[in-house]
C-alpha cells in the first residue's frame, strides 16, 4: 500500500520509467535499512525495529499515511494555501531528485516500523552474524534477502507505471482506491497500540465510508449502466460488513476478522473454546522459579503487542482444540517484551532471541530443548504436529 500510494500519487506525471525509479529507490532504501538494522541486531542482540514500536512514533507514521490518503482524495487543495502550493511546485521543479529522496525516506521508515517481527530467514541470518561476528557476510545476506523481498515491489511498480491511467476520471478512481489502502494500513499499524474493539470500530467506519462513496445509499436510476450497478452492489456488501464490525465491537468483540465472535461468546459452553492457563513472566529470575516448580515440561512464548505474527498465533493457532489440548499438557509461560526494556532485553539475550515471535520448550528437568525452538508464525496444523513431538520428547 505504501508503494502503491507513492506511484498513484504521481497522477498524470507517471510514466513506466518514473515508476521504475520510484520503486527501485524505495526498495534500495528498505534493503539498506534492513541490512544495517540486522547487522546491529546480530552483533549486539538488540532489535532496532522494536525501538520504533513506540506509540508516539507509530502515531506519527499513521498521521503520515492519513495525510497521504487525503492527498489521494484531493483534499490538499482545500487545506494548503495557493501561495504555498505554488512555492512547493516551484521547489519540486528546481530539484528533480527531491521526490526520490522522499521515496527513500518512506522506504527507510517502512523497514523500521512496518515489519518488526522476526521471521525464520531473518533469524537465520542474524544467528550467522552473532555466532561468527562476520558483519560483512551477514550484511550481504540480509541485503540479498531484502532485495529478494523488493523485486516483486519493483515489478509491481513498473506494471503500475505502464497500466495505471494517466488522467481523467479513471485516474481519480485509482487514486481513491490507493487512498483507502493507505487508510487501511494506518488502521493496521494502530492495531499494535489500540484495543481490539476500537480497531473494529475503525474498520467499520472505513467500510461504511467506502460504501457511501460507492453509492450504497443512493437510488439507481432506470437504465443505469452495469458498472454503476456493480459498484453499488460492492458498496452494499461493504455497508453490511461495516455494520457487522460496529455491532461486533458493541457486543464485546476484539478481532475485526471475526466480527461475530462477541455474539457467539454469549452462546454458552457449546461455543466456548478450550481454556489455556498461561503464566506470565518478566525476568530470568521469574523463569528460573517457574522451571523449578514444574514437572511436566514448559513452553515459553515471547510475545509483544507490536508483533503482528504473535497476535496471529494467539488468535488463529493457540485456540484450536487440538493445539490447546496439547498445550495444556505443558506449563505455558509468556514473556511479554512489549516494553523492550533492559529486563526484556536481558531475558531475550540469555537465549539468543532477537525479538518475537519465538517459542522455546524445556524438558522436565528445566533444560531447553533447542532442537524444538520455533521462530515465526505457524498454522494450527504445523504447531500441533510440533507440539506432539515436544510432548513425546520432554
Amino acid at each position: 500500500p505504501i508503494l502503491s500510494g507513492i506511484i498513484a500519487g504521481q497522477g498524470d506525471r507517471l510514466t513506466t520509467s518514473r515508476a521504475f525509479w520510484l520503486s527501485l529507490v524505495y526498495v534500495l532504501a528498505m534493503a539498506e535499512t534492513y541490512t544495517i538494522a540486522g547487522v546491529l541486531a546480530g552483533l549486539f542482540g538488540q532489535n532496532l525495529q522494536a525501538v520504533f514500536q513506540n506509540p508516539w512514533i507509530l502515531s506519527i507514521f499513521v498521521l503520515i499515511f492519513i495525510l497521504l490518503a487525503l492527498s489521494m482524495f484531493g483534499f490538499y487543495e482545500l487545506q494548503l494555501p495557493g501561495r504555498l502550493q505554488t512555492r512547493l511546485a516551484e521547489a519540486s521543479n528546481r530539484q528533480q531528485g527531491g521526490q526520490l529522496w522522499g521515496v527513500a525516506v518512506m522506504g527507510f521508515l517502512s523497514a523500521l516500523i512496518v515489519g518488526p517481527c522476526v521471521a525464520p530467514p531473518l533469524m537465520a541470518a542474524l544467528m550467522v552474524i552473532g555466532a561468527s561476528g562476520d558483519a560483512m557476510l551477514g550484511g550481504a545476506a540480509l541485503f540479498a534477502m531484502s532485495i529478494g523481498m523488493g523485486v516483486p515491489l519493483i515489478v509491481f511498480g513498473v506494471s503500475a507505471g505502464k497500466f495505471v491511467p494517466r488522467a481523467g476520471a479513471w485516474m481519480e478512481a485509482v487514486k481513491a482506491v490507493f487512498g483507502v489502502g493507505l487508510l487501511a494500513l494506518a488502521i493496521w499499524l494502530l492495531e499494535r497500540i489500540l484495543p481490539g474493539a476500537i480497531i473494529m470500530l475503525l474498520w467499520g467506519v472505513l467500510a461504511i465510508g467506502c460504501a457511501v462513496y460507492l453509492g450504497a445509499l443512493e437510488r439507481i436510476e432506470a437504465g443505469a449502466s452495469g458498472w454503476k450497478r456493480l459498484w453499488k452492489s460492492l458498496g452494499v456488501v461493504l455497508l453490511v460488513l461495516g455494520i457487522l464490525e460496529l455491532a461486533g465491537a458493541a457486543a464485546g468483540g476484539d478481532y475485526w476478522l471475526r466480527p461475530l465472535e462477541g455474539f457467539r461468546s454469549m452462546g454458552g459452553p457449546l461455543v466456548e473454546r478450550n481454556h489455556i492457563e498461561v503464566r506470565r513472566i518478566k525476568s530470568l529470575d521469574d523463569l528460573d522459579r517457574a522451571l523449578a516448580s514444574d514437572s511436566q515440561g514448559t513452553m515459553l512464548d515471547f510475545y509483544a503487542d507490536w508483533c503482528v505474527e504473535c497476535k496471529r498465533m494467539e488468535r488463529n493457532t493457540f485456540p484450536e482444540p487440538g493445539v490447546s489440548a496439547l498445550m495444556n499438557q505443558l506449563q505455558v509461560l509468556q514473556a511479554d517484551v512489549t516494553a523492550n526494556d533492559a529486563t526484556d532485553q536481558a531475558l531475550m539475550k540469555a537465549f539468543g532471541i532477537i525479538g518475537p515471535p519465538a517459542i522455546l520448550f524445556f524438558n522436565r528437568q528445566g533444560e531447553e530443548m533447542r532442537a524444538y525452538r520455533l521462530v515465526g508464525y505457524f498454522t494450527p496444523e504445523e504447531f500441533s504436529d510440533h507440539l506432539q513431538k515436544v510432548v513425546s520428547a520432554r
